[in-house]
């Protein structure tokens, strides 16, 4: 998978790697399943979580990034 941008779909990203979950939750984002999420950007739903987006997407390219060595 590319690198992981705050303007992707949180449902494509999951499609693509579902390993990418656990980050969201841990980050707060327990609603990842529901249908709304699906097809809200990641910038969209940290906007509504009241979360640094920049900090997450970093968080997740990192653990995708380590995840490939």
């Amino acid at each position: 998978m590319d690198k992981i941008r705050k303007d992707m779909l949180i449902g494509d990203m999951l499609r693509e790697d579902i390993s990418i979950a656990p980050i969201l939750m841990a980050a707060g984002m327990h609603c990842i399943g529901c249908p709304s999420a699906q097809a809200e950007s990641l910038e969209e739903a940290c906007m509504v979580h009241g979360m640094d987006c920049e900090q997450l997407v970093a968080n997740i390219n990192e653990h995708l990034a380590n995840k490939e060595q």
